[in-house]
């Protein structure tokens, strides 16, 4: 085989080996990606917990402040205008507590769908330097062919 023809049949391997390699390395970043995607969706969720355990106990303490200050006016716990308060405090404490959940999970859908969309691209990106890389191995065999062609027919003549 001639240096030329080798030298030619090396680059098409190099090529095709580096477009699939390169693809590999996509697919691992995208992983990866998607990894830390997921991590921080965690983060997120702990934080979401540590603060909505902070807002019971602003409630506790608020709740408890508030039935000392009617105390110290003279005013009976089971006054129907504290009942009310007491009642609405509840209620405001339940819906700041509803909308965090809320959002939390809204953000936990979006990481969802951030870590598939990543993985997704990572596949898609193999995919593709797999298909150029193929197209490559073909394009050199056609080279190859074209310059093993005209040489075959001048050691016939």
């Amino acid at each position: 085989m001639e240096p030329m023809t080798m030298l030619m049949l090396a680059s098409t391997a190099v090529s095709a080996g580096g477009q699939i390699l390169g693809g590999i390395g996509e697919k691992k970043s995208a992983d990866l990606n998607a990894f830390n995607i997921e991590t921080d969706k965690k983060l997120n969720k702990a934080q979401a917990l540590q603060e909505s355990e902070a807002r019971r106990a602003e409630y506790d303490v608020a709740t408890a402040s508030n039935i000392a200050a009617f105390a110290a006016m003279g005013r009976d716990i089971d006054d129907r205008s504290v009942q009310a308060f007491l009642k609405n405090q509840k209620e405001v404490f339940g819906e700041d507590l509803g909308r965090a959940e809320m959002q939390t999970s809204m953000q936990s859908r979006k990481s969802d769908i951030a870590a598939s969309t990543e993985r997704r691209r990572g596949r898609n990106t193999l995919l593709a330097s797999t298909i150029s890389a193929a197209g490559t191995i073909g394009q050199g065999a056609m080279n190859y062919r074209r310059v093993k062609a005209p040489s075959s027919k001048a050691g016939n003549e």
